[in-house]
């Protein structure tokens, strides 16, 4: 049973690597960054009574419904910048989506540690800017839906 389990999980990783075109840095990146965001949003919420997604501050089931809903999407927008290279025959647009994506991610992480009175290093800031240019030629990467659990 065991075998048959990993084997299943295996053959699931492998389709959905492969409909998204292999598994890039960019996208491990985006996923690690999507989970740093969505429990540093749980700790605003649940810890420090801080959230900007409720009136009371506090945790909240449809807050962190919307907010997975959010990375759901997010995922579906890299799918399409594959489907885009693939059919225009590029290789960038899924970066490219990563990136921006990327941007704000870290952008919503760095709201988190700010409620949280964490002081953010010069250096992510700095490497925001370089995400933001690299991702769409244009600063304005952040949407106003920063997650937070």
């Amino acid at each position: 049973m065991k075998n048959f389990i990993v084997t299943a999980a295996g053959a699931v990783g492998g389709a959905i690597a492969s409909i998204f075109g292999g598994w890039s840095a960019a996208m491990t990146t985006l996923v690690i960054f999507m989970a740093i965001d969505f429990a540093s949003g749980l700790a605003v919420a649940g810890l420090f009574k801080r959230s900007e997604k409720t009136d009371s501050g506090a945790l909240s089931s449809k807050a962190g419904f919307r907010g997975i809903a959010k990375k759901c999407m997010i995922l579906l927008f890299v799918l399409i910048g594959e489907r885009i290279d693939v059919t225009l025959g590029l290789s960038y647009v899924k970066n490219a989506v990563c990136i921006a994506f990327l941007a704000n991610e870290l952008i919503s992480i760095i709201e988190n540690a700010g409620l949280m009175g964490v002081p953010v290093p010069k250096q992510i800031i700095n490497a925001i800017d370089m995400l933001k240019g690299r991702g769409t030629g244009d600063d304005d990467t952040k949407n106003d839906g920063g997650d937070k659990g």
